[in-house]
């Protein structure tokens, strides 16, 4: 499994080794050693999965303290645009985005951690989704970000003529408006 870092140093891509031949393929889908070695101690404890159409965007959310979560993401079928934004106040790349496009042929898992938001649009036909949580979804602390907000400035690679949110992704507040993470407490060091 290839570990490459991306342009926010806590988030990472993970590309499995993929044996195949005329018959199908093998490869590792997650290795704890891994993690270990390139994040830290994380305790994954919900799986969770998504079936989705094109143009549907999902995002940008996350979980506010003390139920913040981070997320180790795939897609399974299909190809997605998967973004993830820091929202940690102090930190040096407060604001900027990492963008990966994840499919079911290249099999990359994108790694989330605390103090990001994160959210999806689907390039293909329809994709599924898939990822690990490292805390349970707590309804009370939910939160997110406007997919559009123009702080960020987001290239989601599609018109927004064709993309479709859910009636929560449609009144999200603006990153400013985020007061709940700090580069302090949620930085790779203090998380993990």
């Amino acid at each position: 499994m290839k570990v490459i870092k991306t342009s926010i140093p806590d988030v990472l891509v993970f590309e499995p080794t993929i044996y195949g031949d005329e018959r199908g393929y093998f490869m590792e889908s997650f290795r704890e050693d891994k993690i270990k070695e390139y994040i830290g101690n994380v305790n994954f404890v919900q799986d969770n999965e998504s079936f989705s159409e094109y143009g549907v965007l999902r995002g940008l959310h996350f979980q506010r303290p003390p139920f913040t979560q981070s997320k180790l993401v795939r897609v399974m079928q299909g190809e997605v645009l998967d973004i993830a934004v820091d929202i940690r106040l102090g930190s040096p790349t407060y604001g900027k985005y990492v963008a990966e496009k994840l499919s079911g042929e290249n099999k990359r898992q994108l790694w989330v951690p605390q103090g990001f938001a994160h959210g999806f649009v689907v390039l293909s036909k329809t994709a599924l989704f898939s990822y690990k949580c490292d805390n349970y979804y707590a309804p009370t602390h939910d939160g997110g970000i406007a997919w559009n907000d123009p702080a960020i400035h987001i290239d989601w690679l599609l018109p927004n003529s064709v993309i479709q949110l859910s009636e929560k992704d449609k009144h999200q507040p603006s990153l400013t408006e985020i007061k709940d993470f700090t580069f302090e407490q949620f930085n790779k060091e203090a998380t993990y």
